[in-house]
């Protein structure tokens, strides 16, 4: 049967596809708007499935923080290109995955895809847009954290492709909205910075025994004797600690004190006990695991 101009239109408007994809569907389905729909949808799962290896590393990570600052999320949504990282399709979809995930808090990446809006799944719409847009396009990852007694403040880097959320806890109720400034440098600080860890004893052990046999061995092919390789290897690891853990790197916007003493300078000031708890970085570009 002969397709109009105005079916293909329709057919557009409805599930946002190519004109010549949606001319094809209606082809194929001899007019019937609901096969027509359902060929396009395909046609996302298919071009999905043939872009699964390749690498994702543009993107968009999105945060909101809750319930009076004492919860947030953060989430990551990739693609292949900056281009597509911009459209509007795009961020709608990444801020609908962030809607559904604010609202039903899933396990984990596969429990969100299955959750529905407006009678779609996201992972129908995750087709959808994949099929549309022809780009492999992933949710790669999601946090929720939350604290009692304390504050969580995000902060996104310009461009929308690096976020970070910290939380403290032991903040006096009255205290938030001063806290808030500290911690939001403190954000901006982890942003630039990249922190392992916020204090020197959460790094993981293996990571301090292999930099102690590095820091040795480096120093042994220095001809250093052996008696003194464990006390060079101890005075490099606390270089390592001033340089990865959160609270003793240099502050950016003022070296001339640490991280830590921004908090404890917090602490002097309004007889408080305030402690950074924990911290989320997400940056489009990282190794995804």
């Amino acid at each position: 049967m002969a397709i109009s101009a105005a079916q293909v239109k329709e057919l557009r408007e409805k599930t946002g596809a190519g004109m010549l994809d949606c001319k094809k569907a209606l082809e194929e389905s001899n007019g019937d708007f609901e096969k027509a729909i359902e060929i396009l949808r395909k046609k996302g799962a298919a071009v999905a499935a043939k872009r699964a290896e390749r690498t994702a590393s543009e993107g968009l990570i999105l945060t909101k923080v809750f319930d009076n600052g004492k919860s947030a999320a953060i989430l990551e949504v990739n693609c292949e290109t900056d281009f597509v990282a911009k459209s509007d399709d795009f961020v709608n979809f990444a801020e609908t995955a962030l809607e559904l995930l604010l609202e039903n808090k899933p396990e984990n990446v596969e429990a969100l895809l299955n959750l529905s809006k407006d009678g779609k799944t996201l992972k129908d719409a995750l087709n959808d847009i994949t099929g549309k847009i022809g780009e492999k396009i992933e949710i790669s990852r999601f946090d929720i954290i939350n604290v009692d007694n304390g504050l969580i403040v995000d902060y996104i880097h310009h461009g929308s492709k690096l976020g970070v959320l910290l939380a403290a806890e032991n903040v006096p109720e009255d205290k938030k909205d001063d806290l808030a400034v500290i911690l939001k440098d403190i954000a901006m600080q982890i942003a630039a910075m990249k922190p392992l860890t916020i204090y020197r004893e959460e790094v993981d052990k293996d990571v301090i025994e292999k930099e102690l046999e590095i820091y040795k061995e480096v120093a042994r092919k220095e001809g250093k004797p052996e008696q003194v390789l464990e006390k060079i290897a101890t005075g490099k690891l606390n270089k390592f600690y001033e340089e990865n853990c959160l609270v003793e790197q240099v502050f950016v916007k003022d070296n001339t004190k640490k991280v830590g003493a921004l908090i404890d300078e917090f602490n002097k000031a309004n007889g408080a006990q305030v402690k950074l708890k924990t911290f989320r970085r997400y940056h489009t570009s990282d190794e995804k695991k």
